[in-house]
């Protein structure tokens, strides 16, 4: 699945035209609380005006309502900090393909970069619409994707602008070749034992990802809420924990097609309240008593989570044990975090809440990969097949 990437084209005196993922939080005032999805974008940024190319930059930020621009979703801030961390001036256009972006665009010189505004604040960029997707196209000489945590959607800039590019080059970001690296290659031939660790809220979220890991996993690994309706189909009492009654029956069938495969947790960590200070209690697996909720893995499946992951090849973790942001509650998602970092072996943090927690816990630099992209990666994982991918020039 390897890709052409944006150092293998010469990009002087060329127009290249990045979508980015730069949806990045802002605070009321509009500040940037957390900047590191700007921060990773840099290298693919910085190789082209480097090496004297015309950059336009695009990329979407949050979820404006129709078709009037909404200011608070501007990608204005953001335009002020890739300034700050590339020390250089950073063109920003108003407007996505309207007068003001074909105006800074023609102001572009080689070494420059231009941002446009929010791909969102144009109606085209959801709907796929193909007047819009050309206008785009119509701006630069090579396209380079890097932004995969929306490589899994069939937007504009991610898989109708490839399209009108025609023969043009098409290319892969540094960050996007990375996932590509480890989310597809790793996991098609991976080092065994292979071992998938699945935590998160709802079992439904992960019934595709758990039907294609059974196949190619040695052991997974399960926990957070999905857990509850596992203990509900095996008759368990779950108590007022959150569950998925009208998937118990997928539940048993993914128990026996699973086998000794998948494995579900030994005991729980649970409380009377959603609160750090409620009465707790560790019980056996689906013996939750009424008026509590599981909230965490216990120490014993923590436990044999642990000694399992260290026979470990390769792992891949996607969703939390439990409520990773409550302590107590995050001891098991803390001791798995800890066992991945550990264990040497190619683990791979599946983006979101995992990538989250692993962050959190100051293991980041102790693990192989941490994709960038929670949906992306997850629909990666189920075996998906992403055209905004398949477009691009292969190597």
């Amino acid at each position: 699945m390897a890709k052409r990437t944006i150092e293998n084209i010469d990009v002087a005196d060329k127009t290249v035209l990045m979508r980015l993922d730069l949806n990045v939080p802002l605070d009321d005032g509009g500040g940037i609380t957390d900047d590191r999805r700007i921060r990773l974008a840099l290298p693919s940024v910085e190789s082209v005006l480097r090496r004297q190319g015309r950059l336009i930059v695009m990329s979407h930020l949050g979820r404006p309502r129709g078709e009037a621009e909404d200011s608070k979703f501007s990608l204005g801030p953001v335009a002020k900090r890739l300034e700050e961390l590339i020390d250089q001036p950073v063109l920003f256009s108003r407007d996505v393909v309207g007068k003001d972006a074909q105006s800074k665009v023609r102001e572009l010189k080689t070494g420059m970069i231009l941002l446009l505004e929010n791909l969102r604040f144009h109606p085209g960029e959801q709907k796929g619409e193909t007047s819009f997707s050309q206008a785009l196209a119509e701006m630069a000489d090579v396209y380079c994707n890097d932004a995969f945590g929306t490589c899994h959607r069939e937007d504009a800039s991610m898989v109708g602008v490839p399209r009108a590019m025609g023969d043009k080059p098409k290319v892969v970001g540094f960050l996007v070749a990375k996932e590509i690296q480890y989310l597809a290659d790793v996991i098609s031939a991976p080092q065994r034992p292979f071992m998938a660790i699945l935590g998160g809220a709802k079992v439904s979220d992960k019934i595709s990802v758990i039907k294609n890991l059974l196949n190619i996993c040695d052991k997974i690994l399960i926990g957070g809420a999905m857990a509850y309706t596992f203990s509900l189909a095996r008759g368990g009492r779950v108590g007022q924990s959150l569950v998925e009654p009208d998937k118990v029956d997928l539940a048993k069938e993914l128990i026996d097609t699973g086998g000794e495969s998948l494995v579900l947790p030994l005991d729980t960590h649970c409380g009377d309240d959603f609160s750090p200070s409620c009465n707790k209690q560790v019980v056996g697996a689906g013996e939750i008593p009424e008026g509590f909720q599981g909230l965490d893995i216990g120490p014993a499946t923590a436990k044999r989570y642990t000694t399992l992951l260290q026979s470990a090849g390769t792992i891949v973790w996607n969703g939390p044990m439990g409520v990773f942001e409550m302590p107590p509650f995050d001891a098991g998602t803390k001791t798995v975090a800890q066992a991945i970092a550990n264990v040497d072996a190619v683990s791979i943090i599946g983006g979101g809440d995992s990538a989250a927690a692993i962050e959190q816990f100051g293991f980041t630099d102790h693990v192989t990969h941490v994709s960038t992209g929670g949906g992306a990666s997850l629909a990666m994982l189920e075996g998906r097949s992403f055209p905004a991918v398949e477009l691009l020039d292969d190597t």
